[in-house]
Order: C-alpha cells, then structure tokens, then sequence
C-alpha cells in the first residue's frame, strides 16, 4: 500500500481524487503507486507518464497480464496568468522570503484565489487524465494509482505544482529574485545565507534506518567549523536558520511533529531576551 502523505499539500492534492472518484476504486487505486505495479514513471515539464502492471482477469477476458499507458496533467496557468502571480508575490515580504529560502508558505493559495486560480486541484476539471485500460470509468484506479505516487513527491518537493501548473520553481524563483523587493531581501539576508545547501523543500525524504548514521553532536556542529560571521542585525532577518538547513526530520529526530516548528519559537525566545549581548 502507498505510503500515506505526510504534509498538508499532498493530503490537499488527494482530496480532489476523493471527490470524483467513488471509494472503492480510490482503494485500489493506492496499490497501484507502488513499486511493484508501477513499472515506469517520468515527469516530463508539466506532463506526466507511466506504464503500470495490471490484473489478468478471464471475465473481461484478459488471459495475459497486462501493461497500462497512462498520462496525466493538471490545468495549465497561461503565461500572462503566471506574470500577474509572480507580481503578486513579489509585493509580500513573508510569502517572497519564505519562497527565496525554499519554502512553501502556508497561505500562497490567497494569492492565487485573489485571481481565481487554485495551485492545487480543487475540482474534478483540474485533472486531465488518459488510461489504456478498459476501465469505462475516468479517472481509473490507474490513474489514482499515479495521481497518488504525484502526492507521495509533492511530500518532498511541494515546488513541483508549480511545474506541474506550468512554471518551474527555479524559474519563478529567478523572476522574484530580479523584483525590487526579492533583491532587497537578498541583500538583508547576505549573500552567504543563500550559499548554503537548503534541502529541496522543507519537509526532507525519510531516511532508512540503515542510513541513519548522523547523531547529535554531528548535526549541531557540522562536519566542520563554522565560517566567521560579521557583526549581525539588531534584528534576526530568518529564525533557526541552523534548523532550518537540516530540515524538519534530520536523522536524529524520531518525533511527529517537525524539528523546526519545535525549535523556531525557542530561538526567538532566546533572541529576544539576549538582545542587548548578541
């Protein structure tokens, strides 16, 4: 069965399916993301393929295993559409910082539905789908089986709607950066901040009790020193920003809840009543 999505996007991006699909087929449709039925995979630009293993079944008269095309989309956003986004999110500092820095702010779809647009799939019509298989229902346990294997990398890389929407992250993230606003922001954050090796998005993929190899002392120190830094803000320009490298689950962190929503408001805690000696 299909690893069950961890983040509010990926449950969101599921929810769509629930509605157009009667539940039965939404079931079964969770068995066919995984390894063993879905037997090819590629996301190319905004388009989605896949080839899936399916059932032999005499009553339908399949005597030979089968092997299912599928295509998926979502509805693509024209690009006059993504010009009055990016101009909208570049007139908020919170959504624009958070985006530099590898984030997916909890509240981007108000900049969207301000336009009446939705980033993720809201109804049955957002989801363009094929199948080869001669199930008459659309979309299939095929193509649920695809759309849930979709969710399981939004988990780690909610930055692909945008693509999957028509505009890919690092692109928008160059339009925002070039704004008045993105290059103020990247001159208070400094230069060196945006050197540093974020995690693809801020929920990181799981990693294998065989690989966990990293332990307190590593996580908090680093493989080695600390660059030197220059004198600081009077006011801390991003929270945790130690935490925040590592991710919300690093290796270490066997909890529910992630590292950096424990952690961000102790370091601002900290900040606040160490003020006059930082």
């Amino acid at each position: 069965m299909a690893q069950k999505v961890r983040t509010w996007w990926g449950e969101k991006f599921l929810e769509v399916l629930s509605s157009c699909m009667d539940s039965g087929r939404l079931q079964r449709g969770r068995a066919y993301s995984s390894p063993g039925r879905l037997l090819k995979f590629d996301i190319d630009g905004s388009k989605v393929t896949a080839k899936i293993r399916g059932n032999i079944n005499p009553y339908f008269e399949v005597y030979e295993e089968p092997r299912y095309k599928i295509a998926v989309s979502l509805k693509q956003f024209s690009d006059s559409q993504w010009h009055e986004i990016t101009a909208d999110l570049s007139h908020s500092a919170a959504l624009l910082s958070q985006l530099l820095l590898n984030e997916m702010p909890t509240d981007i779809e108000k900049i969207f539905s301000a336009r009446n647009l939705q980033l993720l799939p809201e109804r049955a019509k957002d989801l363009i789908s094929t199948c080869s298989c001669p199930d008459y229902a659309s979309p299939c346990k095929h193509v649920a089986g695809v759309y849930y294997k979709i969710a399981s990398l939004l988990d780690r890389d909610p930055f692909l709607l945008f693509q999957l929407r028509g505009m890919k992250f690092e692109k928008l993230q160059q339009a925002l950066a070039a704004t008045d606003l993105g290059e103020a922001l990247i001159d208070q954050f400094g230069a060196e901040d945006f050197d540093l090796e974020y995690q693809p998005c801020r929920y990181t993929v799981p990693i294998p009790e065989s690989e966990k190899s990293q332990d307190l002392n590593t996580f908090w120190e680093g493989a080695g020193p600390l660059p030197e830094v220059g004198d600081q803000p009077e006011q801390q320009s991003a929270s945790a920003l130690l935490i925040r490298k590592g991710g919300d689950f690093p290796g270490f962190w066997d909890h529910s809840r992630s590292l950096i929503d424990m952690m961000e408001p102790v370091y601002d805690r900290v900040v606040q009543k160490n003020r006059d000696i930082i």
